[in-house]
């Protein structure tokens, strides 16, 4: 299974910068296997079962993207530069993983300075990321954060524009609790209360789980035979209300069906052989592609992914690869946005993929 089957060309014009407004008026694309339907987010009801269970990605995006500058003292007198840094995860001693720009101009020791209230110190320096710790603890970082911080737009996003004040709702989940994820779960931006509450006149269900999303997620596939790569990992937190939920719904023959890759992956990590989820709370490095059996899933909904990424192997697991094929290429022709502010798709795997 090499990395080049897994390449498309998608036109520029397709990635989109900004969300649908309202964010139930973006598209979705309905595929029962090989048959495919075209519609609107505002219609998911019309397209799910009563006693469907949505699993949601409660995960709250944190403004981990910081722009700031670093002083050292030179024969010359003081330089000052400056540093744009994204937080990526918290490390056990309380410290911060990061990305840096410029990265290997920076050294063990220095300071960054972000406003006369927030500095962090420079730890450690790899290859690839810096460690930072901030003089303040959780609670003020957030508060901090909260100041000074933007949203930390995908790559492909910030390639195009910076982010902006309006990025911190568009960039977030209607349902977001917990904070910790440096990207959002996309796939639950196109939720808004007037669907919420469709849904539930529908009789479908939800239950929250929470997977905080790394920057990972953004990382390319480096090596071409797929199977050798290593996934990222990211923390998640299945509680046991929630396992007990999507337990009673495969008990009873109700669909459980993930909104978003995020949360798939979660409760296929916390599900054992027979697919009975159990409570959760520790690292996942799940990596799913064909040939992947599913435990628990059994359709998602989920935006259009980047060509030769880790998320379009696991929809060609979910669906197949042929199958997947054909969606994209007709997504691409009639137009659908890509990416995180993109359209969605809903997929149910069916006998004729």
């Amino acid at each position: 299974m090499q990395l080049s089957d897994f390449d498309f060309h998608l036109p520029e014009a397709l990635i989109a910068t900004r969300p649908a407004r309202p964010r139930s008026a973006a598209r979705l694309l309905v595929a029962h296997g090989r048959a495919i339907t075209d519609a609107s987010v505002a219609d998911l009801p019309d397209h799910l079962r009563p006693g469907d269970l949505l699993v949601l990605n409660d995960t709250r995006v944190i403004p981990a993207r910081l722009s700031g500058s670093r002083t050292r003292a030179t024969a010359q007198g003081e330089v000052t530069a400056r540093v744009e840094v994204t937080l990526l995860e918290p490390t056990a001693d309380g410290q911060w993983r990061a990305l840096a720009r410029p990265l290997r101009k920076l050294r063990a020791g220095e300071v960054i300075r972000f406003d006369a209230e927030l500095s962090a110190e420079v730890t450690g320096v790899t290859e690839t990321d810096l460690t930072l710790r901030f003089g303040v603890g959780a609670d003020a970082l957030d508060t901090a954060l909260e100041r000074v911080g933007a949203m930390p737009l995908p790559p492909y996003i910030a390639a195009m524009r910076p982010p902006d004040a309006q990025d911190r709702t568009d960039y977030q989940t209607v349902w977001a609790r917990q904070s910790g994820a440096v990207a959002a779960p996309t796939a639950s931006l196109h939720f808004d209360q007037p669907l919420l509450d469709r849904l539930k006149d529908r009789g479908v269900e939800t239950t929250t789980v929470t997977l905080h999303v790394g920057a990972g997620t953004f990382l390319p596939v480096k090596v071409d035979d797929v199977t050798t790569h290593r996934m990222h990992g990211e923390r998640g937190q299945v509680t046991a209300d929630a396992a007990a939920a999507i337990n009673a719904a495969r008990a009873a023959g109700r669909r459980v069906i993930p909104v978003g890759t995020t949360a798939l992956r979660l409760i296929e990590t916390a599900a054992d052989e027979r697919g009975i989820v159990h409570p959760y709370d520790d690292m996942t490095e799940i990596f799913i592609y064909p040939g992947y059996r599913f435990r628990v899933t059994d359709a998602l909904m989920t935006n259009f992914h980047l060509p030769r990424s880790t998320l379009l192997m696991l929809v060609s697991a979910l669906m197949e690869k042929e199958c997947i094929d054909g969606i994209y290429a007709h997504a691409i022709a009639q137009g659908y946005r890509f990416f995180s502010y993109g359209d969605a798709s809903l997929l149910i795997p069916e006998a004729s993929c």
